[in-house]
């Protein structure tokens, strides 16, 4: 009988990125004796709220990471040293559609991985064993299961390829409102894709003004965001919870009200509805929530459509300046007395 390999999966972007690769690294997690994760530190502790994953290693790619690093000799010794020392049997490296796995590849085959898999449109020469070709209008999280697939994994015939985040999570704060509320996440981790403050702290009044209870979340750096927004209508965390705390959070929502960034991610891996701001600098077509009712916002033929940009260099922010909070409010209201469906409808412009 043949044992099961250990295997190192590669995800080395940010926390959104490698929770659609969720499904993915099931796959691979059912079919080995032990499975790693190389992940970014935008992405470790995304990681480690993910069935299948066993340890979770972290380095800074200086051809992936969005503030790259310089490339420095000392760190890819070190970590050729790390991935050497662990005597992996087999590598899949995910990337988006953008990314090169080639680079990443490279460092694999001086490490001694006798097996690489990757979706690459480039010439990969020796570097890779399974050089995986996909339709590019596959949402992420199919895109990466099928990468999982022809490297030779698949998910148990139990699992239906959702995603999921590692149970039990922990208890939620003690002065939460009981549930149902809603979640308002105002902070993205790319200024392109975010909702006006005003509108979001316009939208929690609303909200509460029709009777739900709001909870605004975010980050350390968003303290002074979350302030604004909640005001004196919502319950602010921000700054308050950890990542596995806000999966925590979500799961106790009705819904969640959230730009393209990974919360909303969270969100739907934990079976949270998604109200969905999505700025179409990305397609919503592969990167909106997956595998739950969502209700997609903004204009998705906007300017900025697939454009990547970081920054919006249109006044007035026009994907998403034509959403107003009513659009919000009605939007949740759909959700909340909605059947689950596996994706939006589109207000303020179509999906």
């Amino acid at each position: 009988m043949t044992p099961a390999p250990r295997t190192l999966a590669v995800r080395l972007d940010n926390a959104g990125d490698v929770l659609l690769t969720g499904p993915a690294l099931r796959a691979l997690g059912a079919g080995s004796d032990h499975l790693t994760l190389l992940a970014g530190p935008l992405g470790r502790d995304a990681g480690r709220l993910l069935p299948g994953v066993d340890e979770v290693l972290t380095w800074r790619c200086p051809w992936i990471d969005p503030q790259p690093p310089p490339v420095a000799d000392t760190g890819i010794d070190e970590l050729l040293g790390t991935l050497r020392s662990r005597a992996f049997d087999r590598a899949v490296v995910f990337t988006s559609y953008h990314q090169s796995p080639l680079p990443t590849a490279l460092l694999l085959r001086l490490a001694g991985v006798p097996r690489v898999a990757a979706i690459s449109e480039d010439y990969p020469g020796s570097l890779l064993d399974v050089r995986h070709r996909v339709d590019e209008d596959l949402p992420e999280a199919e895109r990466a299961l099928s990468l999982a697939r022809a490297a030779g994994f698949d998910l148990p015939s139990f699992d239906a390829g959702l995603l999921a985040v590692r149970r039990p999570l922990p208890p939620p704060p003690a002065h939460l409102p009981d549930p149902p509320y809603v979640v308002v996440h105002p902070g993205t981790s790319v200024p392109a894709r975010a909702w006006q403050p005003d509108r979001h702290a316009e939208a929690c009044a609303l909200l509460a003004a029709h009777g739900h209870s709001v909870v605004v979340t975010g980050g350390p750096g968003e303290t002074p965001l979350t302030a604004r927004v909640a005001g004196d209508h919502a319950l602010d965390l921000g700054g308050r919870t950890t990542l596995r705390e806000l999966a925590s959070v979500l799961a106790g929502a009705a819904a969640a009200v959230v730009g393209n960034t990974g919360p909303a991610h969270l969100a739907a891996a934990v079976g949270t509805p998604v109200v969905s701001l999505f700025a179409p600098t990305v397609p919503a077509r592969r990167w909106a929530p997956y595998g739950v009712p969502v209700v997609l916002l903004g204009d998705q033929h906007a300017r900025c459509r697939d454009t990547r940009v970081t920054c919006c260099p249109f006044e007035g922010h026009p994907c998403l300046g034509t959403v107003s909070p009513e659009d919000v409010l009605h939007a949740v209201e759909t959700l909340c007395g909605a059947a689950p469906r596996p994706l939006a409808r589109a207000r303020g412009g179509t999906a």
